[in-house]
């Protein structure tokens, strides 16, 4: 279930939606992009999935890295009317 984002968490999504939509990405990725410091994208990243804005999996490849993919805006949007 999808719950609404902290303002500072929202604008972060919004700029990785940006930059990946629907395509998986890495962690190195995201602090890359976001270019802010590893703690708050790691508590970012996992207050996105808390709130049920991310799917996160484990790397096939090295299974102590994560992958992650953001929930379209719409498809949370419509499950929080739910």
């Amino acid at each position: 279930m999808t719950q609404p984002l902290p303002k500072w968490i929202m604008r972060r999504y919004a700029i990785l939606w940006e930059k990946f939509r629907d395509k998986e990405f890495n962690y190195e990725k995201a602090v890359s992009f976001l270019k802010e410091n590893q703690e708050r994208v790691s508590v970012m990243l996992s207050d996105l999935k808390k709130y049920g804005w991310l799917k996160v999996n484990l790397d096939p490849r090295d299974s102590r890295k994560r992958i992650y993919k953001l929930k379209p805006l719409e498809k949370a949007v419509k499950e929080m009317a739910k």
